[in-house]
């Protein structure tokens, strides 16, 4: 099972006219809302700081784009960049939870917005580790907010009151051996719900350090309880732009919509450009539910 490459990829490319995202544009958050498409992409310059920027689209495909970046780096914990946002919309609210990188490593923060261009941040969520990859579910799971996230080299969940303070924190997923996710593994964005449970895309490389893009099936009453996990990839790169680029061999997604019964998977391209493949969802759920 493989998804669909939009013919027109990549969709979006370096803008050289700012010097922000002069460089690379990838890995981007994507919600649809009120009939449109709203990405937060991580974008870099001559100095390689992450910064997002903000676009819009009606079809998934055609983007407009605001020439300054909408969230920078203001905290001692993201002094060397804020990247990889995975974005939720929670009732009338869209969070992202972001990597704040700096000289002691990378921390989950979180931030909100009700309009993708001013925000309100709540700071580092996962203090004292190194900690990445991180997701929050759409709705509670009973009473309680919960998230994905990863520690080298494994998925965790984790579950929370009020967003801030996480609890009960248990691995979910690990590396299989021999197979094309056996180093490394993390969330690709936040979980869809569907009929059968929720949908998880994750990323995933081996020795090789190639990446790909994995789906799982978790269940919808309990999450870290894994329903299907197929063996093979559903995206691996192929094209020139995902295997030459500022790191080589990488289709790297954080953050996939349904919208029409079809699934748009939104993607960065060897960390230089962005890329979108679909699938009807009924197919995906099919592969899933029979695997």
């Amino acid at each position: 099972m493989k998804i669909k490459r939009y013919s027109g990829n990549p969709i979006l490319k370096p803008n050289p006219c700012h010097d922000w995202e002069s460089l690379n544009v990838f890995n981007a958050a994507i919600v649809h809302h009120n009939a449109l498409f709203h990405m937060l992409y991580r974008a870099q310059g001559s100095n390689y700081i992450s910064r997002l920027g903000y676009a819009v689209s009606s079809n998934g495909f055609d983007w407009l784009r605001l020439d300054k970046p909408v969230f920078s780096p203001e905290n001692e914990y993201e002094v060397r960049g804020v990247e990889d946002p995975r974005l939720t919309r929670i009732e009338d609210t869209f969070y992202i939870v972001y990597a704040g990188y700096s000289d002691n490593g990378t921390r989950v923060c979180l931030a909100s917005t009700e309009n993708f261009i001013t925000w309100k941040r709540y700071g580092v969520i996962l203090p004292d580790q190194d900690d990445k990859d991180a997701a929050l579910f759409p709705e509670k799971n009973g009473d309680r907010y919960c998230m994905i996230h990863r520690i080298p080299d494994d998925i965790w969940i984790a579950y929370s009151d009020d967003l801030v303070h996480w609890t009960d924190h248990q691995i979910i997923m690990r590396p299989r051996k021999g197979n094309w996710d056996s180093t490394r593994i993390g969330a690709a964005g936040p979980p869809l719900k569907t009929e059968h449970g929720w949908l998880f895309i994750y990323h995933g490389y081996n020795e090789k350090r190639s990446y790909r893009l994995g789906v799982a099936l978790l269940d919808s009453k309990d999450p870290s309880k894994i329903i299907a996990w197929p063996k093979e990839p559903i995206l691996e790169p192929e094209e020139t732009w995902e295997m030459h680029g500022d790191v080589p061999n990488v289709v790297f997604s954080c953050g996939a919509v349904e919208v029409d019964n079809t699934y748009y998977v939104y993607y960065g391209g060897a960390d230089r450009v962005i890329a979108v493949a679909t699938i009807p969802k009924a197919d995906l759920l099919r592969f899933l539910t029979h695997t």
